[in-house]
C-alpha cells in the first residue's frame, strides 16, 4: 500500500509506539494517516497480553458506536485492522531495553536494534495481585485474574465461585461467572462499590451473586485445586472460611512503567508524569498515551482519546524540528480490510486430512489416530482474550513448517468433556502429539520460539 520512505537516514523511524490497546492503536491509527509510517510494538508476554486490558473483557457496552456493544477482544481487533489498512507496521515482540538519554532513541526487541526519533508510551498496566501465604500454590489451580479467560474451565463448572474487588471489572466478572458457577460471592472491602451505578445494580440484583461487604482475604488452602478461602471481617475482625473452587482477582492494575525507571520521571504509584491535560512527558519527543499517564479514569474511550492526543503532538513536534520523513502513498484510499471467517467445526462431511488448521473434536479424533504430523491442539474459549491472541501464533508456527505440522483448536464451552479428558483447567492451554502421545503441554501466552523448539526437537529425532 505504501512506498519506502524517502530518507537518508533509512534505519530511523518517524515514530515508534509500544503497546497495544485502545491508546497504541488509535495513535496508530493517527499517525499512519499523517504518513509518518509508525511502527508499533504490539508486546507480547510483559505486563499482559496483546490488546491490552479489552482483550479481556467480555461485552464493551459504554464504547461510542456500538449501541448492541461489543466484544473486547473484536473491539481491538478492529482497531488493529485499521492501524494496519493505513500503514502502521506491527511487531509482535516485548521491548526488553530502551535508552532515552541521546538522540535517536534506541530500543531494543528480540535481540534487534531499532531507532527513533519519537516514541509514544502506551504500555498500559497489569492486575494487581494479592500475595496471600499460599497464592502461588494454587495460581491457575484455583486462583486467576481473568475470569473471561477461565470462568469456563470445566473445574469452574456447577462450583461456588468468589471474585474479590468492587470496581467495575469485579462487578463484570461476577455476573460473567453467574453463567457457568452455581453461585458467585463478591468480595468487597470497603461498604460500597465503586462500580458505576449501571454496573452496581445489575450485580446486586442479580440472585446468583452475595456481596460480602467488609470482606478481606487472609489466605487460600486446599490439596490439588482450591477448595477454601480463609477470610476476615474488616469491622469486626471475625475470620470465616468460604468454600470456593474459584477465586478471581479484580483489584485494580499497576502501571507498565519498569522500562522508563530512572529515563522519565514517574508518580509514586508509577504512573508516567506528563504535562497536565497533554501527552508531553519529562523527555522531550517522548508522549504517554492511555493507563500509563492515567491513574484515574482508566477507561478505553479516555485511552483512545489519549492516543489520538499524543499522536497529532507527536506529529507536531516532529515537524517543528524538521525531523519528520513522510512516505508516498501507492494511492489515496487503501484497499478495505476483509474480516477472516471464523473455522467452522469438522464433520463427516467436510473434513479433510490435509487441512493444516481445524477446529473441533471429530477433526481431532481423527488426526490423532490417522495423521503422522505433530499436532497441536489449543483448548479455548470465546471470550478468552489470550487465546485470541495465541491462536494467530500457532497458526503461523504451523505454516511455516510447510505441511509437516497440524492444528485442531478445541472450544471447552462447546465440547466440555473433551477439555475435562485432557485436564485442562485454563485457558488457553496447547497439547503437542506425536504419534498419540503427549510431547509437551503449555499455559497462557508463549512466545512462539517455544513452539518452534518443540517441533523441531520432534522433526530432528525424525528425520536422525
Amino acid at each position: 500500500m505504501c512506498s519506502l520512505k524517502t530518507s537518508s537516514s533509512e534505519n530511523i523511524e518517524n515514530l515508534i509506539i509500544i503497546g497495544s490497546g485502545p491508546a497504541g492503536y488509535t495513535a496508530a491509527i493517527y499517525a499512519a494517516r499523517a504518513n509518518l509510517h509508525p511502527l508499533l510494538f504490539t508486546g507480547f508476554q510483559v505486563g499482559g497480553i496483546a490488546g491490552g486490558q479489552l482483550m479481556t473483557t467480555t461485552f464493551v457496552e459504554n464504547f461510542p458506536g456500538f449501541p448492541n456493544g461489543i466484544r473486547g477482544p473484536e473491539l481491538m481487533d478492529l482497531m488493529k485492522s485499521q492501524a494496519i489498512r493505513w500503514g502502521t507496521q506491527l511487531i509482535e515482540e516485548d521491548v526488553d531495553i530502551i535508552k532515552l538519554h541521546k538522540r535517536p532513541f534506541s530500543l531494543k526487541a528480540a535481540g534487534k536494534n531499532y531507532y527513533s526519533h519519537s516514541l509514544i508510551i502506551a504500555t498500559g498496566a497489569k492486575a494487581n495481585r494479592l500475595n496471600l501465604p499460599h497464592e502461588e500454590k494454587f495460581w491457575s489451580r484455583g486462583i486467576s485474574a481473568c475470569a473471561i479467560c477461565d470462568g469456563a474451565t470445566p473445574q469452574f463448572i456447577g462450583k461456588e465461585l468468589a471474585v474479590v474487588g468492587g470496581g467495575d471489572s469485579a462487578c463484570e466478572e461476577a455476573v460473567y461467572l453467574t453463567k457457568f458457577g452455581s453461585h458467585v460471592h463478591l468480595l468487597v472491602r470497603s461498604e460500597k462499590l465503586k462500580a458505576s451505578a449501571a454496573m452496581a445494580d445489575k450485580t446486586i440484583k442479580n440472585s446468583q451473586i452475595s456481596v460480602h461487604w467488609n470482606t478481606e482475604i487472609i489466605d487460600v488452602e486446599g490439596n490439588d485445586w482450591l477448595t477454601n478461602v480463609i477470610l476476615k471481617k474488616r469491622n469486626t475482625k471475625e475470620k470465616t472460611n468460604l468454600a470456593v473452587k474459584g477465586l478471581f482477582y479484580a483489584i485494580g492494575h499497576k502501571p507498565n512503567s519498569e522500562l522508563f525507571e530512572g529515563q522519565l520521571k514517574l508518580d509514586s504509584h508509577g504512573y508516567l508524569i506528563t504535562t497536565p491535560g497533554r501527552p508531553e512527558t519529562s523527555t522531550e519527543g517522548v508522549f504517554a498515551a492511555g493507563d500509563i499517564a492515567d491513574s484515574e479514569w482508566r477507561q478505553g474511550v479516555t485511552a483512545a482519546a489519549s492516543g489520538c492526543k499524543a499522536s497529532l503532538a507527536a506529529e507536531k513536534w516532529l515537524s517543528e524540528n524538521n525531523l519528520s520523513e513522510l512516505i508516498l502513498r501507492d494511492s489515496i484510499e487503501p484497499s478495505k480490510t476483509k474480516n477472516s471467517e471464523p473455522t467452522k467445526p469438522s464433520s463427516e462431511i467436510n473434513y479433510n486430512s490435509n487441512n493444516l488448521w481445524q477446529k473441533g473434536s471429530y477433526a481431532l479424533r481423527r488426526l490423532y489416530h490417522e495423521s503422522n504430523n505433530p499436532l497441536f491442539v489449543i483448548y479455548t474459549s470465546p471470550d478468552c482474550g489470550p487465546c485470541h491472541v495465541l491462536k494467530p501464533q500457532i497458526k503461523r508456527v504451523i505454516e511455516e513448517h510447510k505441511g509437516l505440522v497440524q492444528g485442531v483448536e478445541i472450544d471447552i464451552q462447546l465440547e466440555r468433556n473433551i477439555a475435562i479428558q485432557a485436564g485442562v483447567e485454563s485457558t488457553p492451554t496447547i497439547q503437542l502429539f506425536n504419534y498419540k502421545k503427549l510431547i509437551r503441554q503449555w499455559k497462557g501466552v508463549k512466545q512462539r520460539g517455544e513452539f518452534h523448539e518443540a517441533i523441531r526437537k520432534i522433526l530432528g529425532e525424525v528425520t536422525n
